[in-house]
């Protein structure tokens, strides 16, 4: 199957601050004992993605009960 997906503004450009090490984390690489750098990253990553593009956020799955 080749469907593919039309995102509005899906070229546009966005910025993202990060450090060197939240980057690598997000690569892949792993930082034993400091998994906080990629949860840091993707929070990063989502709140520009919500902020550019007003998402609402996500409802956590513990509230849909």
């Amino acid at each position: 199957m080749n469907a593919s997906i039309k995102i509005p503004h899906g070229d546009d450009k966005v910025t993202v601050e990060l450090t060197v090490k939240e980057l690598m984390a997000l690569t892949g690489v792993r930082f034993h004992g400091n998994h906080r750098l990629e949860v840091i990253a993707r929070k990063k990553l989502n709140n520009i993605l919500e902020e550019t593009f007003e998402i609402e956020p996500a409802v956590p799955y513990q509230l849909l009960s």
